[in-house]
């Protein structure tokens, strides 16, 4: 990892220490590497807007400027030939990988909303990425956008041709992956989340497709973590931010590839008096029923996409045996392009019992293993 230069709160330095700091990274690394720092707001009019490319679900900003965005796994990314890049962050808790040419340079944590400079490039060809690490359940975050102070020209942005959508909860998600003890405070879990280290991004990175991760820790397909009231993950999928149903923005999304884990939260604790079913058994019959539902209706958006459904054998192998019925019942409704993916034998010692990303390799290379055994998915 190269040495890193980050400021987090730009009033707290000056424009002098923020030369000498830069100064001193040069001496320390015999050669000039990229860095971040804040900055002072520029005059506007001195700005040109770069284009860029949204990963995942997104509306536009405030004034329509940059966009808002919730689910996890946004990555934002353009591609530019010169010596530095800025951008903008808005509103929002965010943990943000910033990549020059596929490299991680920094993590900006939490940081203020403003302006920011991507320096020290070399002059040629770069592509720039942010990867939003954390996941962002309390509220949505902002970007925005890229721009050019007049030492970067906009290049040609090429987006890779194939497509895969990653569906669930927290597993999903990254909840906690990057943590090393069972318990955790809501903090620790919110500093140990990495999106980008999941088991989707691996696996979509691995393969060379553009990834969206429409998950939400805690919910089930009918039933939350422990009975909690909120939305489900099928009721909340058409949402392009978790409480809010809007006009996403215009992207061509077409996956070939759909991997759906959920049930977990449906079957990992007791009933509670008081909730809607009377028994497991109807539990069962529920899941089962509302499972099926949810993937023919993603079935009529994505007719020739390949779907995966996997499931771990936690809960005394119950959440496996109803997922593996779901996809049974599937293929004998007539659709052949499912198939059920059972992944034993994880660690599950991040916190609360949630994959790390040992495990998240694990998983990835089995799905991953599933979707080679089809190599016509893709040409679909």
């Amino acid at each position: 990892m190269p040495r890193r230069f980050q400021i987090g709160n730009k009033r707290l330095f000056s424009k002098r220490k923020v030369a000498l700091a830069m100064l001193s990274l040069w001496v320390c690394t015999a050669a000039a590497k990229p860095v971040v720092v804040s900055l002072d707001e520029p005059d506007s009019a001195k700005l040109q807007s770069l284009p860029y490319y949204v990963g995942g679900r997104a509306i536009d900003g405030p004034a329509k400027s940059g966009i808002t965005r919730q689910w996890p796994g946004t990555y934002m990314e353009t591609s530019v030939r010169g010596e530095s890049v800025l951008f903008r962050i808005g509103v929002g808790d965010v943990r943000l990988h910033v990549l020059v040419d596929g490299r991680i340079i920094d993590t900006l944590v939490k940081p203020e909303p403003g302006l920011y400079r991507i320096g020290e490039l070399s002059g040629g060809e770069h592509r720039i990425r942010l990867e939003v690490a954390s996941e962002s359940q309390a509220e949505p975050t902002q970007f925005g956008g890229f721009f050019s102070d007049g030492h970067a020209h906009a290049m040609a942005i090429s987006r890779p041709r194939r497509q895969i959508e990653f569906i669930g909860d927290s597993h999903t998600v990254g909840y906690a992956n990057l943590s090393a003890t069972l318990d955790c405070s809501d903090s620790e879990v919110w500093s140990a989340t990495d999106s980008s280290l999941g088991f989707g991004p691996q696996l979509a990175k691995a393969i060379g497709a553009d990834y969206r991760i429409n998950a939400i820790s805690g919910r089930g397909v009918v039933r939350n973590y422990n009975g909690f009231d909120a939305d489900t993950l099928p009721e909340s999928y058409d949402n392009v931010l978790f409480e809010i149903k809007a006009a996403a923005l215009a992207q061509v999304w077409k996956p070939q590839v759909v991997v759906i884990g959920l049930g977990t939260n449906d079957f990992s604790t007791p009933l509670n008096a008081g909730e809607r079913w009377q028994d497991r058994a109807a539990l069962h019959a529920d899941y089962e029923e509302a499972y099926v539902t949810f993937v023919k209706t993603l079935r009529g958006r994505y007719p020739n996409s390949f779907f995966v459904l996997w499931a771990t054998d936690m809960a005394d192998g119950e959440i496996e045996a109803e997922v593996s019925r779901v996809v049974t019942k599937l293929n004998e409704g007539g659709d052949p392009s499912i198939a059920f993916v059972a992944i034993h034998d994880l660690a599950l010692s991040a916190c609360h019992g949630h994959p790390t990303t040992a495990d998240d390799q694990v998983i990835a290379g089995k799905i991953g293993a599933t979707i080679s055994a089809r190599p016509r998915v893709w040409s679909d």
